[in-house]
């Protein structure tokens, strides 16, 4: 069940390339993919059916629903170039993290820390305040998490923190199904 919902997920978020960015069809079908990333991992929990199957097929379909939103809502969002800035050094610092995961760690390290959780929930959030708000404003408080959580990630993954590892382990046995 949980894995069914993942796929719909991944059948579904092509077809925000459909929809004018930032207009009521895309929010609808934007926050329907997005409930479906919060139910499988739910109904997975709930069903005792998590699998290291199902956390990798949740990660394609976070990787497929943000590629289409990078794709759809970037050109779109009109951001201040000081916001750009922001963004390439978060995704250098990224980078570094995966890097240094695969070196330090011989494997791929997404940690799954309440800060990059909180990432996660904002980004998903500030498409949707494009109608009320001035976009590059509503990015600050985004980026400023989506660096600390950065920097936080990489801090463990280069200290082989024991909660860092701890964190993998558990993504590894629970993921999200």
């Amino acid at each position: 069940m949980a894995n069914a919902i993942t796929v719909l997920r991944i059948v579904l978020s092509p077809f925000l390339l459909l929809f004018r960015p930032f207009s009521v069809s895309f929010d609808v079908l934007y926050v329907l993919c997005g409930l479906t990333d919060i139910a499988d991992g739910y109904i997975a929990r709930k069903m005792h059916t998590q699998s290291a199957f199902g956390a990798k097929l949740d990660s394609i379909a976070d990787i497929v629903f943000a590629a289409v939103c990078m794709i759809r809502l970037l050109p779109a969002a009109a951001l201040e170039p000081w916001v750009w800035g922001f963004i390439a050094v978060i995704l250098l610092v990224r980078l570094v993290n995966l890097a240094c995961g695969f070196v330090l760690q011989k494997k791929l390290c997404l940690l799954h820390t309440a800060a990059n959780r909180l990432t996660g929930l904002m980004l998903f959030l500030l498409p949707l305040t494009a109608r009320f708000a001035d976009i590059s404003i509503a990015a600050i408080p985004v980026c400023v998490t989506a660096l600390f959580a950065s920097v936080q990630e990489g801090h463990l993954i280069r200290t082989g923190n024991a909660a860092g590892k701890e964190q993998t382990a558990a993504i590894e046995r629970q993921g999200s199904k």
